[in-house]
């Protein structure tokens, strides 16, 4: 796991969370105690991500550019 160590949690903790492999968690340190919980946040589309977005246009002019290989167009 890289720079991480990893921990076992008992399968009836997972089900009682309703949590399952690759699921996020939050991890948190309080009076010498770790707590992992759900998340309370709902996951967000990217749509929702930029609904409030008022900066400059993210749109930029694109072309496919000349054949550089065996590329069929």
């Amino acid at each position: 796991m890289g720079n991480f160590d990893g921990i076992r949690i008992p399968k009836e903790l997972l089900k009682m969370l309703d949590l399952k492999t690759n699921d996020f968690i939050d991890i948190n340190y309080e009076n010498n105690t770790i707590i992992i919980s759900k998340p309370k946040k709902k996951n967000v589309s990217l749509k929702e991500l930029f609904d409030n977005y008022h900066g400059d246009s993210l749109v930029k002019e694109f072309t496919w550019d000349d054949k550089a290989g065996k590329e069929i167009w």
